[in-house]
This record gives C-alpha cells, structure tokens and sequence, in this order.
C-alpha cells in the first residue's frame, strides 16, 4: 500500500499538472470504485481543480466551488500519467481521467478491487474522510508521546493505526522500529522516555528522508515505481537478507497476507519473535535466539 512518502510524491506530481486545470471527461470502468453516489462524479467534470491535497493515505482533488474527490488507492492501486487521448481500455484500468494535457489514469493490479473513491461537497463532508491520525512531520516530540501511550497496544499496530498517526503502513513502520532499535511487539505504555524519544526521533527521519530520496529519484516525472518493496530499505521484505546494520539475517513474523520484518540482534537483544503459525506448529521446538535457529539449521543438513 502506497504510504505517506509515496503519496506525497504523487501528490506534488499531481498539483505541478493539474492545478488550474479542469478534467474534460472522467470514465469509471471499475464497479466497485465508486462508493458516493450523490453527488455524482460528473460534478467534477469541467471544474476547475484548486489544489492536491491528502489525508493520511488518502489523495484529495480539490475543485472548485467547494467540491472533492477523494481517493484511497489501498494496496495494488496505482496512478499513471499518459499523452492527452490514450488508450484507457486494459482491463486492469478503474478510471480515467482526461486534460487537455493529458491523461490520468488508475490501475489495479489485484483480482480484489480495493481501491474507493468518493465524490463529496464541502469541507465538513471531506472531515468524514479522516480518521484523525497526527500528521507526524509537522508534529512536537510531546504530540507524538501523547499518541503514542494513548491505547496500550503493540509499537507496529500503534504506528499503523491512521486514528492515532497519519500516513504510516507496514513497510515505512518496519524502517522506523529498526532504525528505532526497538521490537515491533514491545507495549506502548511500556515505553520508557528514552525509548519515546528515540521512536520519535527515527520516526521522522525515516519519513523525511525516503521523502527525499523518492523526490531525487522521480525528478520532476509522474512517480512510475511505486512499491512497498525497496532495495534500500533496511528491513522490510528483505527476509533472510543481512541486517545492513549488524549483517544478521532480518527476521520476520507472518500473519494474514502480510509480514512483519525486524532484525533479532538489534531489535530484540538477539532474540526471535514467535511467529504464530510456526510456533504452533514446532511447538517446544521453536527456536528462542538466533543461534539456536542456526544450530537447527546445520542439525537439518547432517
């Protein structure tokens, strides 16, 4: 799912093409789409677009005369900027909308149509579409605390909980808790300062600066490789790989149809975090620390 870096980049690409323009035609193939039905989407047909805004993870066109649309791209949706009159008729393309200048385009490649967009009138309708989550890059260190220990839950469900922070999902709250040196599974009203500070600490830098490492990759271009997956990132979906700190194997912690990653050494003094299935399934067999995991291992290829 595309996270706050990413949408913000999507976001300025967006305002740099079509601020002060007006969408000529607006076609939606997906069925599912579509979750407003009054207002109509063609109210945003022939208005003029005043700003790209966002919510969360949420991208928010704003036209004028006080009407938005707002769009949730979830987790295979993506945006895709093409000439003025291209063809709009893969089967992957939910919608598309045409400029003068050219054509917006939103594809989903998933069997499960998750992506909504909503068409709403004025700012009070819009406010519906936030879940309230701190807008962590313009936050105090005290604001962030105060999220933080509100619900006494796991650090990564805090992180990616959009009521209590904004913008953060799987991938970007795995970066945070390595570069934090803290478990994903450590309980938030457990925290001492230290730690607090420390979260908070890496938790804006790691926003920051995959914000500005995707602005220096995409130039001034419409952003074409948006994934949840990135060579440079330390931890997230590099299962097995070397720790780029400590050059331990990252661990990771399967559930649903995502995955938890961490590095055991420097998040965990070393130790593994169980794994539900696994643990259930090994039972008194499930391996505690790094080394016992190593030593089942070679034990497995004698």
């Amino acid at each position: 799912m595309p996270e706050l870096p990413d949408i913000t980049l999507y976001c300025e690409a967006l305002e740099r093409r079509l601020v002060g323009s007006a969408f000529e035609s607006l076609t939606i193939r997906g069925p599912s789409l579509l979750k407003t039905v009054d207002p109509p989407p063609s109210l945003c047909v022939g208005r003029r677009i005043t700003s790209i805004e966002r919510i969360g993870k949420r991208i928010v066109f704003a036209f004028e005369g006080e009407v938005f649309s707002v769009l949730h791209l979830m987790i295979a949706g993506r945006l895709h900027w093409k000439k003025p009159g291209a063809a709009t008729g893969a089967r992957n393309v939910l919608g598309a909308w045409s400029l003068r200048d050219g054509t917006l385009l939103l594809t989903e490649a998933s069997a499960k149509k998750r992506a909504s967009l909503w068409i709403v009138a004025g700012r009070d309708a819009l406010g519906e579409h936030d879940p309230g989550g701190l807008e962590l890059l313009g936050a105090s260190a005290q604001q962030f605390r105060e999220r933080l220990v509100a619900e006494n839950h796991t650090l990564k469900r805090t992180l990616t909980d959009p009521h209590l922070f904004s913008g953060i999902g799987n991938a970007y709250s795995d970066e945070i808790l390595h570069r934090a040196r803290l478990s994903p599974l450590l309980l938030t009203q457990k925290l001492d300062e230290e730690r607090i500070g420390r979260l908070f600490t890496a938790t804006t830098a790691v926003l920051n600066e995959w914000i500005g490492r995707l602005r220096a990759q995409n130039g001034e271009g419409f952003p074409a490789h948006v994934t949840a997956f990135r060579p440079e990132m330390a931890v997230h979906g590099r299962f097995g790989k070397p720790c780029p700190v400590c050059a331990s194997a990252v661990q990771r912690i399967a559930y649903a149809d995502s995955e938890t990653n961490y590095c055991a050494v420097c998040q965990n003094e070393g130790r593994l975090l169980s794994d539900r299935s696994l643990a259930r399934l090994m039972r008194d067999d499930w391996p505690r620390t790094l080394a016992e995991l190593e030593e089942k291992r070679r034990s497995s290829r004698r």
